[in-house]
């Protein structure tokens, strides 16, 4: 498959995975790392979240930028993963200046995978976090720009599966692009000019309880069949080279919601930890659009990024490849 549209399409974010299969694991961390400077906000939806650090991505907190997020595997266990990607970006003297050094604002989020590989201590750890920070790309670092590499059951979705663990799920990436120029305003007033060059990006980590939906199918049914309900979760990173503030990517994150409802059914359950972060690199300011054209752009990069996750999970469903352990066998959802 060739490439399609990714969050590195935003440009300054990078994207890096480490996993570790057979032995008993089957288990990954994925880092977005993000330029200094950038704007986050979140919006968790999920009834059994596992999550690092978000209150620090509240608008009204000292520090209003953020370094990177990590998601991860191993359920709560995972979050330690949160701390390598920290420690990643310390080696580069990314974070927030204190007296002697830096601290990376790193907020991060879990999916569930314990025992999926076959032993239930097998998850990941600040190792892992930093491994797969040290090996993010932008991009630039890609050859041909095909990032194939950083899609499928890789990272965070190495032991994600879906479907009350039916179906096998994985990482997927899409985005969006805003077209520049002159744009409707509201009603009675005249046209807009937007900057080019706004781009709206996503990835996602499918582990749901509920089912794909993809267009012009019918909507699949969870049978009462299938495995019992346990711990699941979709997670997502949203971002975007248009000049946010931490309170316009709280808003953000929250529309983004709208995609994950739509790629997945059921969604939001009290099992599902759903969260979305969203990020802004500050690269194409708004300023010149005034407040009414800042309006109309938030509102239309709102949309974009809900149809950029929703592409982003329907990819990680379509790019998810076999595994079987001591624990079972998972394939791909049969995508038509």
């Amino acid at each position: 498959m060739g490439r399609m549209g990714s969050l590195l399409d935003v440009t300054g974010l990078r994207v890096g995975h480490a996993q570790r299969t057979g032995g008993g694991w089957l288990t990954g961390v994925t880092a977005v790392l993000a330029p200094p400077g950038t704007a986050g906000g979140v919006d968790v939806r999920g009834g059994g979240p596992g999550t690092i650090e978000t209150d620090a991505l509240d608008p009204s907190t000292l520090v209003q930028t953020v370094d990177g997020v990590a998601l991860s595997g191993g359920s709560a266990y995972g979050l330690a993963a949160a701390t390598g990607v920290q420690l990643y970006l310390e080696s580069l003297g990314q974070g927030f200046g204190v007296l002697g050094g830096v601290v990376p604002i790193v907020p991060g989020a879990v999916v569930f995978d314990l025992g999926r590989g076959g032993d239930f201590a097998a998850r990941p750890d600040t190792a892992m976090g930093f491994a797969a920070a040290a090996a993010a790309v932008g991009l630039g670092d890609l050859v041909d720009t095909d990032d194939a590499g950083l899609r499928g059951s890789v990272g965070a979705g190495t032991g994600a599966v879906l479907g009350r663990g039916m179906y096998k799920g994985g990482v997927g990436m899409a985005s969006q692009a805003l077209p520049g120029g002159p744009v409707p305003g509201p009603p009675g007033a005249p046209e807009i000019e937007l900057p080019d060059g706004i781009v709206v990006g996503a990835l996602a980590v499918v582990n749901a309880a509920g089912l794909p939906v993809f267009p012009g199918q019918p909507v699949a049914v969870v049978g009462t069949g299938a495995a019992p309900v346990g711990p699941n979760t979709t997670l997502a990173v949203v971002g975007t080279n248009a000049a946010l503030t931490p309170a316009e990517c709280r808003r953000l994150a929250t529309a983004s919601h709208a995609g994950l409802a739509r790629a997945l059914d059921p969604s939001h359950t009290s099992v599902d930890g759903d969260t979305v972060f969203a990020l802004s690199t500050g690269a194409v300011p708004l300023a010149p659009v005034g407040e009414v054209g800042r309006t109309v752009a938030h509102v239309m990069m709102q949309a974009a990024a809900a149809e950029a996750v929703r592409l982003a999970i329907l990819d990680g469903v379509a790019r998810a490849t076999p595994v079987e352990t001591p624990a079972g066998r998972w394939d791909p959802y049969p995508v038509p």
